[in-house]
């Protein structure tokens, strides 16, 4: 069974019967998580929105619930536990108006006294953390627009417009996840955000190469047949390609600690939106354009029928 699930152009299911179910789930996500955007936010890191960041660490055991009593003064307080065992924890905390960040890690310090080994100490200013915030904004718009001039000169305008539509999609949708959950978005998460948009991007294209190719091959198919083929001769590769990068990042969420965890969880969902994207948004969405047309098109432009 697991073999005739995984061996190559195996499949023949007819996708673009269920296309319309595709698009209605995408909408429904993509409306959900711009919901949660707007009612809930993000939840920016101290990389964004500035603070202390104090990792601690220690030998003897110690009462979660304690540590956060004898820190209750400090603002905006946020302590997680981290490390196998338990015994590295992480505290989050804002300074005061009248407080440098500095002040505030040697009040940490006091407090928590000489039971505890400093691991890592960060401190940001709210100008730093603002000027991050619109450095990495610039840096995922300047990333998505080199990605989307690769795909224009690589294909014609009815694969770019497909490809981005999917790419946007995927992407709305994890920032959703981060919204709805509340998880901690900061510069890792960007950086997770970035590579997901390379993967999804290269995922898309493999199908459209193999959609273009049939265009050709197979001039006396209808549009469906070319493109049902196209995702089923694909299949079994985003099948195995998305299983093992899943299998990989699975160990990494839970092997890889609080650090990683933001990274993870935006590739692990990132993947799975994305591989629905490419099946049931990117190469449906080429059956509202005159796609056959490309068959004789040996200029390699593209001119919609008038």
């Amino acid at each position: 069974m697991l073999r005739k699930l995984f061996r190559k152009r195996d499949y023949n299911f007819d996708f673009m019967k269920i296309r319309k179910i595709g698009f209605g789930i995408a909408i429904a996500l993509i409306i959900a998580s711009i919901s949660s955007f707007v009612v809930r936010g993000l939840n920016f890191g101290i990389d964004f929105q500035g603070g202390i960041l104090v990792e601690v660490s220690t030998t003897k055991e110690v009462d979660i619930a304690k540590l956060r009593k004898d820190l209750n003064g400090l603002k905006d307080l946020s302590i997680q536990s981290a490390g196998l065992e338990g015994n590295i924890f992480l505290i989050q905390a804002q300074p005061e108006k009248d407080q440098t960040g500095a002040q505030v890690v040697e009040q940490i310090k006091s407090i928590l006294g000489s039971d505890f080994k400093y691991e890592r100490v960060e401190v940001i200013g709210p100008t730093i953390g603002e000027e991050l915030k619109k450095n990495s904004l610039l840096a995922s718009i300047l990333a998505l627009l080199a990605i989307a001039i690769y795909i224009w000169f690589r294909f014609e305008w009815p694969f770019a417009v497909g490809c981005l539509i999917s790419l946007a999609f995927t992407l709305i949708v994890v920032l959703g996840l981060f919204s709805a959950f509340y998880w901690e978005f900061d510069m890792v998460v960007v950086a997770g955000v970035l590579s997901l948009a390379g993967y999804a991007c290269n995922d898309t294209i493999v199908t459209y190469d193999r959609v273009r190719e049939n265009l050709k091959k197979h001039r006396a198919k209808s549009t469906d047949a070319i493109l049902n083929q196209g995702i089923n001769e694909t299949l079994s590769r985003t099948i195995l390609t998305g299983v093992s990068t899943l299998v990989m990042i699975f160990v990494l969420i839970i092997m890889g600690g609080t650090t990683l965890r933001g990274f993870s969880l935006s590739l692990f969902f990132g993947i799975l939106f994305g591989t629905f994207a490419s099946i049931f948004v990117a190469v449906p969405l080429l059956r509202y354009f005159d796609i056959k047309i490309l068959a004789d098109d040996t200029a390699g432009t593209y001119k919609p029928k008038e």
